[in-house]
């Protein structure tokens, strides 16, 4: 039976699963298939891995690893990928007062490997024009987002941003999102961190995602935190350019 042209029109706009229709008290065969190949697609991808040494080459980077011992250990005990391994620390040089960018593999390191380049350089380039002595980028393998606070803390860094995989949903399996944390140090809590979701190409694009986090990191500055006391009000862009109508 052809989609109602309601439901047709919604699926042009959002790669969400609507009017899938149903058989019985199921789903159609065709829908039913469609669910199990992404659900396939979103567990390969929380096994997925960085190609450390590429990203390491491309980013100027550091590496570090988490206390994780593997991938199993990884997804097993979280705590472990909150703090890194012994000895790590020691690879890190103090740059006190700086602003520190940790790259982690997370839950999903396809859109991390994929993202990085280019966020990365936008974001060392934007922070540079803000005044920030930006440290030399880290990348964290088996890495949790709490892993940017001790990475901080052995920089003396007063802001740290990780850049993290984010779980992998049934319609996205390459989403980024960094977090923002004041002060970093072993301990904070994710109430004291901002975050920006959903960054890749079918969601939020990697400019509007610098200019994001580069207003945050300016409230914060004058703030003098992160977390719930900072609220995210960015001025809207308008969501047509100037010169089509309806633009401002």
């Amino acid at each position: 039976m052809t989609a109602p042209t309601l439901w047709r029109d919604l699926r042009r706009h959002t790669a969400a699963r609507v009017g899938l229709g149903r058989v019985g008290n199921g789903l159609p065969t065709a829908a039913h298939l469609d669910f199990q190949e992404a659900h396939a697609w979103a567990r390969d991808a929380v096994w997925s891995t960085l190609d450390v040494p590429a990203l390491a080459a491309a980013l100027g980077a550091t590496v570090v690893a988490s206390a994780a011992p593997d991938r199993r250990g990884y997804l097993l005990r979280p705590d472990l990928g909150r703090s890194l391994a012994s000895g790590e620390a020691a690879k890190l040089a103090p740059m006190p007062g700086c602003f520190a960018l940790v790259v982690a593999d997370g839950l999903c390191a396809t859109g991390v490997q994929a993202q990085a380049p280019a966020l990365v350089p936008a974001l060392q380039a934007g922070l540079h024009r803000a005044g920030w002595q930006v440290a030399p980028p880290v990348i964290a393998t088996q890495a949790r987002v709490a892993i940017g606070d001790a990475i901080g803390a052995a920089l003396g860094a007063a802001m740290v941003a990780v850049l993290i995989g984010e779980r992998p949903g049934l319609s996205a399996m390459d989403s980024l999102g960094i977090y923002l944390t004041a002060a970093p140090r072993p301990g904070r809590s994710d109430a004291e961190r901002n975050c920006i979701s959903n960054i890749r190409p079918g969601g939020l694009p990697v400019a509007d995602a610098v200019a994001k986090l580069l207003w945050l990191v300016q409230a914060a500055r004058a703030l003098g935190q992160t977390g719930v006391a900072l609220k995210d009000e960015q001025p809207a862009l308008p969501l047509l350019p100037a010169d089509q109508p309806g633009g401002r």
